[in-house]
Order: C-alpha cells, then sequence, then structure tokens
C-alpha cells in the first residue's frame, strides 16, 4: 500500500495550531496579548559565515582574546540598555537538522543564535540591533529580525 499524505482543511490544521499555541503554552504570542495590545514580538537571528569564523581564528591570539573581553562587555551593556524589551536573551545554536519528508539529514547554515525582543514596530526593534556587538566585534555577519506573527484564527 503506498504511502499517502492526509489531507486536511484549514480549520483542522488551524485547531492543531491552537492546542499546540494554548495547551502546551509554547506560542509566545498567546501570552503577548495580555501584556500589551501596542508591542509586537520580534526574533532576531544571529548569522556567522565560516568564512568570518575562520578569519577571526586567525586573528594573533593576543588581539582575539582582546575581542572577546570588549565585546563580552559590549553585549552586557547591549543587554542591559534593552533590559525592558528583551523577551528572551536566548542561546547559541548547535549543529542543524533538517527534516522533511526524505528523513532527517545535517546542513549548514548561518543562524549562530537567537534572541526575542518586544517593540513597537520592526524598525524601532531594528534600531535596538544597531552597531550590535555580534557583528562590529565579534566574527558575527549581521542580525535578521522577523515579526513573530500571530497564527491565524487565535484572536
Amino acid at each position: 500500500m503506498a504511502c499517502r499524505p492526509v489531507e486536511r482543511d484549514h480549520t483542522d490544521f488551524r485547531s492543531f495550531l491552537e492546542m499546540i499555541a494554548v495547551s502546551a503554552k509554547m506560542w509566545p504570542m498567546a501570552q503577548s496579548k495580555k501584556k500589551s495590545q501596542k508591542t509586537k514580538l520580534f526574533l532576531a537571528v544571529y548569522l556567522g559565515t565560516q568564512a568570518s569564523m575562520t578569519k577571526w581564528e586567525k586573528l594573533p591570539a593576543k588581539v582575539r582574546r582582546e575581542r572577546e573581553s570588549a565585546g563580552v562587555k559590549a553585549w552586557v551593556a547591549w543587554e542591559a540598555k534593552n533590559k525592558k524589551a528583551i523577551v528572551d536573551m536566548g542561546a547559541p545554536l548547535g549543529p542543524t537538522k533538517r527534516i522533511n519528508r526524505r528523513g532527517v539529514t545535517s546542513v549548514r547554515n548561518d543562524l549562530t543564535a537567537y534572541t526575542i525582543v518586544r517593540a513597537i514596530s520592526q524598525a524601532a526593534a531594528a534600531k535596538m540591533f544597531e552597531n550590535h556587538p555580534h557583528f562590529m566585534i565579534f566574527p558575527g555577519t549581521g542580525v535578521e529580525l522577523m515579526e513573530c506573527l500571530e497564527i491565524p484564527g487565535m484572536n
């Protein structure tokens, strides 16, 4: 017997998402409505390439240690400055697995860490990350910022 994808209508999928978001309490937007109607959540993804890391690793040890020290101080200062807006400081990201219909494979991407912030707009959230130590001092190549949208039908 051939394996066929199960067809579901949009309402069943919406119910499934609602069950995950509300029952498991894993969707931040479900909680954010209670706190504020004016602000939105944004996922900041820190990026870095293998090339930028290789360049960093080739720095003389003394220079790298000095930059690491300055970078940690700058990151702590950034965190203190944006403390009220940070919902989840996040964490570094490890090796990636891609899971799809074909199975599970190891993949490489440029994602290195994440943070979740609250702001009135994407522009306001982006302003928090201007001149961030991730790419100004450390070998990161940038930060990408996406609004965490509400799941349709969960108003």
